[in-house]
């Protein structure tokens, strides 16, 4: 493991209490350097839980998953050059994701086919009802307009996702809720960063969706998708 560049996991976290230490549990062991929880605003014991199991615990007391994941950036750029990572995977802490396909991300860009790589649900398997049918229509329009804009194989905006440090920094990224995830493929591609998606699982989550859990979630969401393609375009 000596070899490998340094590799940060950041997690997003609004209360997921119940299941942030399943999801630190499960990421593999040897492969990360340092795991940071950045705790969102959250009303339960979800950043004791994460120390618990083993995170770095960053406080955003803003809501919104820009907004965490910002301030975890923050905390990454204010270490000694030696703890920066040189990768950064974005995991979600709700327990829909496989941390254990972590290799899987960051193989093409171990290789240098990639500086993005996108975990795609719709390349893999997806547990039932994991997807909402909401969920299901905005990725396939979402994806739709990032391949008519940019070209490409876009099929998902999955939070799932591993990304050169370098690259990252060359977005600028900015959003701050709904946006961030689509703010990064869009700035990406007009960059012409070599992006590649890989299939990995997805499971129902723990917990109630913030975001396709309500009707202003869901709605709120494809707003803000649909608008950040649209102000790039």
């Amino acid at each position: 493991m000596t070899s490998l560049p340094r590799i940060g996991v950041l997690i997003p976290a609004h209360n997921e209490e119940r299941s942030i230490g399943l999801v630190l549990g499960e990421i593999p062991a040897g492969l990360v350097h340092e795991v940071v929880v950045v705790d969102n605003a959250s009303t339960d014991n979800t950043a004791g839980a994460a120390r618990a199991a083993g995170a770095t615990v960053v406080a955003a007391p803003r809501p919104g998953y820009g907004q965490a994941c910002l301030a975890g950036l923050a905390y990454y750029a204010a270490q000694p050059a030696g703890r920066i990572p040189e990768i950064i995977v974005f995991l979600d802490g709700d327990h829909s994701d496989f941390p254990a396909e972590i290799p899987d991300l960051l193989a093409p860009i171990l290789s240098g086919a990639a500086a993005l790589v996108i975990g795609s649900r719709a390349l893999g398997q997806c547990e039932p009802g994991a997807l909402l049918p909401q969920q299901r229509f905005g990725n396939w329009l979402a994806s739709r307009l990032l391949r008519l804009r940019y070209g490409g194989t876009h099929t998902d905006l999955g939070p799932f996702r591993a990304i050169r440090a370098d690259a990252l920094a060359r977005l600028g990224m900015a959003d701050t809720n709904y946006g961030w995830t689509v703010e990064m493929q869009v700035k990406a591609a007009r960059l012409g960063l070599p992006v590649v998606e890989v299939p990995v699982r997805y499971r129902r989550r723990i917990g109630v969706s913030k975001v396709s859990g309500t009707v202003r979630g869901t709605l709120g969401a494809g707003y803000k998708i649909l608008w950040t393609i649209f102000k790039y375009w």
